[in-house]
């Protein structure tokens, strides 16, 4: 795999995990959960659509996607598709210091494991 290839598949997962974490705080903001507390679909589809967060959160994942095309047109799906599991890495360690959200013993041997097979699939692949 050519260091042009793994750069495009880095910035995928990149933008796939910041994506996750700024349509997080979108969602969590005081508007988005003032129109999901009062149950009215329009409400809440318009308080989401306009969003600021949630719409960066939405280029952001749809560029990964874009990036992503470009990755599978120059490596086997079964070399580039395990570095998508990078994305749960990110995105859980952006999660535990952005948002305080906990990394348990359980959520860390998964992380370990993830980690190995990312490891073992391109030592093998």
């Amino acid at each position: 795999m050519s260091p042009n290839s793994i750069i495009l598949i880095l910035v995928s997962i990149i933008l796939t995990s910041g994506s996750q974490i700024v349509l997080k705080f979108g969602m969590m903001s005081e508007s988005v959960q003032v129109a999901l507390a009062s149950r009215k679909t329009s409400e809440i589809a318009l308080t989401i659509i306009s969003s600021p967060f949630i719409l960066v959160g939405l280029v952001c994942f749809g560029l990964s996607a874009i990036i992503w095309l470009f990755v599978l047109s120059r490596v086997p799906v079964s070399s580039a598709y395990p570095f998508v599991a990078l994305g749960i890495f990110a995105t859980t360690i952006f999660g535990h210091f952005i948002f305080n959200e906990p990394i348990t013993f359980y959520k860390t041997i998964g992380l370990f494991l993830v980690l190995t097979g990312i490891l073992l699939i391109g030592k093998v692949g």
